[in-house]
Order: structure tokens, then C-alpha cells, then sequence
């Protein structure tokens, strides 16, 4: 008999979990900006955090394959994030800054891909309802950045330190409340062979380039995009309405995807995708001062990330049959990780030169993506 579902206790997670990055992907640029910090230092702060996801993901990936911890490893991690983030009240020069974000980054980055490995094991044979879940991480995102915009609107940056380390706390109190359900995820031959054999797929290759492309894309996006409103003149609470109506977009798609899985293939979900998210940098880059164009731009964030990510989860799961951990650890440390750090690095040095080639590269990007899904990606006939 299968069991039920801890709906409300997976989905309790992945609200605060969103809810830190809505806090911490629109504000963190403004705090370090409000310390007097350079483009470039702050491409690197924020790219650090995405540094981390290349080693982490991986590294605690295999140890919850090989050893079968990984609630442990979900619960240890949230932990020390929180410990590690509380060298943020010492000292703010910027090796020190560093070495506190690659500290709590490390754990944190170790969490997402392993707690969504948790999450399809509560799911057998209901897969399509994850993004039923994961939904509830938008809406912790839409929440956190509507609230902390207007709370920091009339309240010092600095209280966005507090506010991160409460949401830290949330999430390891939210991960000591589910644990993994062991039979509810393939047991298979966990050998290094059996993983290369995956990983030499023309498929799976082209799979991860995409992944790579389409976050080295958003690199300007999380890194500036808060700072380039606010240079048009957009107050903190706009942004955050921006900034959150992306992220709403993405909570209707997340509610329809498995709609959408049902009549289009994953090939089909991923080309399109890519193809929008190529159109949403080019409308930012050319419009940024035309509201109505910049709130059409920010709905495809529905696809950018939306349907990009929820066919990724889908993917890894259809290849990876007996890998899931690593094969999330990979996607995590390859796109958001290596993309994401690499994005993050050059729009911060390309920024003070131009704001709209940078988006206009990043455009680039994810047409370049959507050409190799194209060319290359297929999915083996799995049952959904």
C-alpha cells in the first residue's frame, strides 16, 4: 500500500528555502553596493555563492548515494549554514565577506538537490505532482521579496542580515520534519561505470551544456538586476514587485506543468524555454524603461526558470534512474553552480561598460542553448 504523501511538511521546506533566495538574489547585490563595494567585487561575492554549487551538490550527492544519509546530510547542512552565515555580524571587509559566503554557501548548496531527491522518493509513481510541491518555493519567493523590499524601504539594509539568518534557522527546522522514504526511488547498479555510461549519452552531454548555458544567462539577472532598476529610478518595493511577479508566473506554470508533461514532450518544453528565455533578455535589455515591456519580461521567468527547471527534474529522473542523487548534484554544480558563477564574474566586470550588452550576451546565451537542445536532446521512453 503506498504511503501518503507529507505534502505540507516537503512543501513547508521548500517555502523557506525560496523564501532566503527571494531575500537574498534581489538585496544582497544593495547591502554589499551600501558597503561601498565595486561591479566586479560584487560579481565576485555573488558568484561565490554559485562557485560552491559546482563541489557541494557533488560531493554530498555521492556520500547520500553511497551511503544512503541523505536526510542526515539535509539536516547537517542546514545547520552548519546557519552557524557559518553568523560570521557575517564580525566583520565586513571583502576576504572576510568571502570567506563567510563560500563557508555557508557550501552547506547550503549541499541541501536543494538532495532534498528534491527526498521529495520524488514520498512521490512513486506521482512524479508529475512535484511541481504541485516545489510551487510552494515560488510562493515563499514571491513572499520574501514583496516583504523585505517594503520592510527594507523604510528600515536600514542592514536588517537583511537578520533576516537571512532567521530564514537559515526556518529551513533546518523545516528539514528535521520529513524524512526519506527508502523505497520510494530506483535501486540500481550504483557503480562509476554504470554513472559514465550515463554521462557519455549524446543526450545527457547536450542536456548539461544547456543547463550550463541557460544559467550562465541569468548571471546579470541575479547578480544586477536590482541595481540596474534601481538606477532607472525604481524604489525598492517596485523592484521587489518585479522581482516576485517572475516568480508568480512561475507558481501558474508550476501548477500546469504536469499538464504540459502529459501532452509535450520534454524536448519540446525545453526548446521553447530556452527559445523565451532568449526573448526575456533581449526585452530587458533594449526596454528596461518601458514598465509595461519589463512586466511582459518578467512573466517569462515562467519558462526561463519555470519549465526549464520542473523538465530538468523530469530529465534527471528518466536518465538517472539509479543515481538520482549525483545526477541533481551534477545539474545543480554544472548550471546553477558553474553557469551561474561564470555569468555572475563577467557581467560583473562587463557592467560598468554596458548594461544592455550584458543582458544582450546573455540573450545570446540561451539562444545558443535553445539551438543545442534542438540539434541534440532526446529523453528515453520512461514511463511519466
Amino acid at each position: 500500500m503506498a504511503q501518503a504523501v507529507p505534502y505540507w511538511r516537503l512543501s513547508a521546506f521548500y517555502f523557506f528555502y525560496f523564501a532566503l533566495l527571494g531575500t537574498w538574489l534581489p538585496y544582497w547585490s544593495l547591502y554589499l553596493k551600501s558597503l561601498g563595494y565595486s561591479s566586479g567585487e560584487i560579481g565576485i561575492l555573488s558568484a561565490l555563492v554559485m562557485v560552491t554549487k559546482v563541489l557541494a551538490p557533488n560531493l554530498w550527492g555521492y556520500l547520500a548515494d553511497r551511503y544512503d544519509c541523505r536526510t542526515r546530510i539535509i539536516r547537517l547542512g542546514a545547520l552548519l549554514a546557519v552557524i557559518a552565515f553568523g560570521g557575517v555580524y564580525f566583520r565586513q571587509d571583502f576576504y572576510w565577506l568571502a570567506a563567510v559566503v563560500v563557508g555557508y554557501s557550501f552547506f547550503w548548496n549541499a541541501v536543494l538537490s538532495q532534498f528534491d531527491v527526498l521529495t520524488l522518493s514520498h512521490l512513486s509513481g506521482q512524479h508529475g505532482r512535484y511541481s504541485l510541491i516545489r510551487l510552494w518555493g515560488s510562493i515563499g519567493f514571491i513572499a520574501a521579496v514583496l516583504a523585505v523590499g517594503a520592510w527594507l524601504d523604510h528600515h536600514p539594509i542592514v536588517h537583511l542580515l537578520y533576516i537571512i539568518t532567521a530564514l537559515l534557522s526556518a529551513i533546518w527546522l523545516g528539514s528535521l520534519l520529513v524524512a526519506e522514504n527508502s523505497e520510494g526511488l530506483t535501486r540500481g547498479d550504483r557503480s562509476p561505470g554504470s554513472l559514465m555510461r550515463i554521462l557519455k549519452q549524446p543526450a545527457v552531454i547536450a542536456f548539461f551544456a544547456t543547463s550550463f548555458l541557460l544559467q550562465f544567462s541569468h548571471g546579470p539577472y541575479y547578480t544586477f538586476f536590482s541595481i540596474h532598476l534601481e538606477t532607472q529610478g525604481y524604489s525598492k518595493s517596485a523592484t521587489g514587485m518585479l522581482w516576485s511577479l517572475g516568480v508568480f508566473a512561475e507558481v501558474l506554470l508550476f501548477m500546469g506543468m504536469h499538464r504540459l508533461l502529459e501532452h509535450f514532450s520534454l524536448r519540446q518544453i525545453l526548446i521553447a524555454s530556452l527559445a523565451l528565455t532568449a526573448l526575456r533578455w533581449w526585452l530587458i535589455a533594449e526596454f528596461v524603461e518601458s514598465v509595461a515591456i519589463l512586466v511582459f519580461a518578467q512573466c517569462l521567468h515562467a519558462a526561463s526558470f519555470g519549465s526549464a527547471h520542473a523538465a530538468a527534474v523530469e530529465t534527471i529522473r528518466r536518465f538517472f534512474t539509479a543515481h538520482h542523487g549525483q545526477g541533481m548534484a551534477l545539474y545543480s554544480g554544472l548550471s546553477f553552480g558553474a553557469g551561474g558563477a561564470l555569468g555572475a564574474v563577467l557581467s560583473g566586470y562587463a557592467w560598468d561598460i554596458s548594461p544592455a550588452q550584458c543582458f544582450w550576451v546573455a540573450s545570446g546565451a540561451a539562444a545558443l542553448a535553445a539551438i543545442i537542445a534542438w540539434r541534440y536532446f532526446e529523453t528515453p521512453d520512461t514511463p511519466r
